[in-house]
């Protein structure tokens, strides 16, 4: 019953609704308001930097759960690029993630990219991939075509 609340919380959003709810999740640790944010569908995916490619929901639950024992995750979404349409939507962006040490707060980069599709339910995320990052990676490389084709 909670998720189908959450659900309808975030039904008729954009793309960047469900990406603010999520990062929220994670800050405040809530699994439910985070798994609302991802679509009923099996063939969703998730990797975190380091790690192997988890496919379906439960999957994707059971890694956030076991992250969020261990305490909330402060990752802020910095430099969002986006390419957007009609149904779909990816955010490229670096992650700035606050991190507990024995001498104190520091900052690690994780460089992650976020695919939206507009679903039944509205928008839901169906891929969240990251890899690790450098705090060289909070510049971006190219550039970005002024003109439209």
């Amino acid at each position: 019953m909670k998720r189908a609340k959450m659900n309808a919380a975030l039904m008729g959003g954009t793309p960047d609704d469900v990406e603010q709810a999520f990062y929220e999740a994670l800050h405040n640790a809530d699994l439910e308001k985070l798994m609302a944010c991802w679509a009923e569908e099996d063939e969703i995916v998730c990797v975190h930097p380091g790690g192997g490619r988890m496919i379906g929901a439960g999957a994707i639950r059971s890694t956030f759960e076991s992250m969020f024992n261990n305490g909330s995750v402060q990752a802020y979404p910095e430099r969002v690029y986006k390419i957007e349409s009609l149904a779909s939507s990816v955010h490229h962006l670096v992650e700035r993630v606050e991190v507990i040490t024995p001498q104190g707060a520091k900052q690690a980069y994780v460089i992650a990219t976020n695919v939206y599709h507009k679903t039944a339910q509205g928008w839901r995320m169906v891929a969240h991939h990251t890899s690790p990052g450098t705090a060289n990676d909070t510049a971006d490389t190219g550039t970005k075509p002024t003109v439209l084709h």
